[in-house]
């Protein structure tokens, strides 16, 4: 077993630390050991774990889970990025968010993690041409998580949102690597255009609780949006803007907004 479990941390550090930290989870709480067993420990990757609770979650009874464990199974087969994501997302949240001490928490517990896993799959079925099969994802993962994302939206690696309540990313939004969001962002259109109307996130970007961001605008890398802004404008990268309509009031503060968390405005 500890021969097994070292060759697992060499190839899958990420994985092994959840297997790790879900048998301990069982000894300190029993109770829970049935949904870890059939959640983490039944699993040999990641991959399949992700696959089994995103159908759990979403299953329906317009559509049965086995059905999605076998799209969800698909979709991370055929792009490994799926994957990859998915361990830069773990780390993540566990790197900004003072809530998680353990890799196993977003897994099992945190609705933006896995409203973010349920997303990637649906952008695999959007890319494979099966929109009508990503919106059901797209809605399930509405009703389930109060995070409502377009399945043709664009969402790289390493994101954190936090709380997750009420989340909108239109369906032309792209969003960076490293990107963190609290709860009530909106990535949103301004009216009723139909081409490309949704703002592009740079890497590194800090969108506090409430910001609306609306229209194909940029966002500069490793900026600051501070909590209940709304921004209408291009927003340099590097900068913090607050307000109704937001401006630029300031530099970022630090190198990775994102990552430091930091959302007081000068104040100390």
């Amino acid at each position: 077993m500890a021969e097994t479990h070292a060759k697992l941390a060499e190839l899958d550090p990420v994985w092994a630390r959840i297997k790790s930290e879900a048998e301990t989870g069982i000894a300190d709480e029993p109770l829970l050991g049935g949904l870890v067993h059939s959640s983490i420990l039944h699993h040999k990757t990641i991959e399949s774990a992700l696959a089994y609770r995103i159908s759990l979650k979403l299953a329906s009874t317009e559509m049965p889970e086995q059905i999605l464990r076998e799209i969800c199974d698909m979709a991370y087969a055929d792009d490994a990025d799926i994957g990859h994501a998915a361990r830069a997302d773990i780390v993540a949240v566990y790197d900004r968010d003072p809530a998680c001490d353990r890799f196993l928490l977003p897994m099992l517990f945190f609705k933006g993690f896995q409203a973010i896993q349920s997303h990637r799959v649906a952008n695999w079925l959007w890319r494979q041409n099966r929109r009508d099969m990503a919106r059901f994802f797209q809605m399930r993962c509405s009703e389930v998580f109060g995070v409502d994302i377009h399945p043709a939206a664009r969402i790289g690696k390493g994101i954190m949102i936090d709380h997750a309540h009420s989340i909108v990313i239109g369906e032309t939004a792209v969003v960076g690597d490293n990107v963190s969001m609290l709860h009530s962002v909106t990535l949103g259109g301004t009216g009723k255009e139909e081409e490309d109307r949704h703002p592009k996130i740079g890497d590194g970007v800090l969108i506090g609780a409430g910001a609306k961001v609306l229209g194909n605008i940029k966002v500069g890398y490793c900026s600051r949006i501070a909590a209940g802004s709304v921004v209408l404008q291009e927003v340099p990268p590097c900068k913090t803007v607050a307000g109704v309509p937001a401006k630029i009031v300031g530099e970022a503060g630090c190198a990775q907004p994102s990552v430091a968390m930091d959302q007081l405005l000068g104040v100390r």
